[in-house]
């Protein structure tokens, strides 16, 4: 009589071998993985950086490197050279994104050996040169600001001419529409619409608000003393144009109860300084 033969799901070897080849098949299945950007895809670099994953910490602190850096770049296509950070952000964010990286994760060689930028001075502006881990990464040019342009030291000043207000009409009490005019001068000596708080044109409004309810003259705030070393209370001074000293005059007069302007007023002041200046711009030509 035939020995009866053992079942494959009896055989606990012939059915791990089974289990075994299933599961090879399995990750045969599978969808290969993708690969990382790595330093060495991007960048000339060698040894141990090239393999390493770009890594987002790296990009960032790059970016914050750059950001740094003051003057303009010189753009790229016009010889300016390459920087690293958007590159490497490029890169980590993919990286990220396939599993390659941790959010946050700073690649071995840079934790180790650290993000650095450099400047070189030449004529116009200076070589920047970026590295990972010691190896360069990036290297372009940046151009240094044009020099600010100096005032004419012959022209007077918004803050000259305010000056001036005060030693001609200094004892006259302040009122609104000396505030105003003044508020006006100051934001046009900044260059800017809009007064800063606890500036020379608020001092002005609320010597005039305290002023009108004062009853005693002697108790009144005074033009000089709100304007004595105006040139040293303002934030910043230009030399009085004709633009200037409309926009001062028409605060001044839309303040006025009379809606004039006054004799020895901000606004005169202003447009005389505006019009000295422009009779020796005329002069000089």
């Amino acid at each position: 009589m035939a020995q009866a033969q053992p079942r494959r799901e009896d055989d606990p070897l012939q059915a791990q071998g089974d289990t075994a080849q299933l599961l090879g098949q399995g990750q045969d299945l599978q969808q290969p993985e993708q690969e990382a950007i790595r330093y060495g895809h991007v960048f000339a670099v060698t040894d141990d950086l090239a393999g390493q994953p770009i890594a987002p910490r790296d990009a960032a602190a790059m970016s914050s490197a750059e950001d740094s850096v003051p003057g303009v770049q010189v753009p790229e296509g016009a010889g300016g050279g390459f920087s690293a950070a958007t590159a490497m952000e490029t890169a980590a964010a993919y990286n990220q994104a396939v599993g390659a990286v941790r959010p946050g994760q700073a690649s071995d060689a840079a934790a180790a050996q650290g993000i650095t930028v450099t400047q070189t001075a030449v004529p116009g502006g200076r070589v920047v040169t970026e590295f990972v881990a010691g190896q360069v990464v990036g290297q372009y040019s940046v151009a240094d600001p044009p020099p600010a342009a100096e005032e004419d030291a012959t022209k007077i000043t918004i803050g000259e001419a305010l000056e001036a207000t005060a030693r001609a009409g200094g004892g006259r009490p302040v009122d609104c529409a000396d505030a105003e005019a003044i508020r006006a001068a100051e934001m046009s000596a900044h260059g800017a619409d809009v007064a800063m708080p606890g500036c020379l044109g608020d001092q002005a409004r609320a010597a005039a608000r305290a002023n009108a309810q004062a009853t005693r003259e002697g108790d009144k705030v005074k033009i000089g003393d709100v304007l004595s070393d105006a040139t040293a209370k303002l934030a910043g001074d230009k030399a009085a144009a004709t633009e200037d000293a409309t926009r001062v005059v028409q605060a001044e007069t839309f303040n006025d109860a009379e809606t004039h302007a006054r004799a020895g007023g901000v606004g005169a002041a202003v447009a005389t300084a505006a019009r000295l200046n422009e009779d020796n711009h005329l002069g000089d030509a």
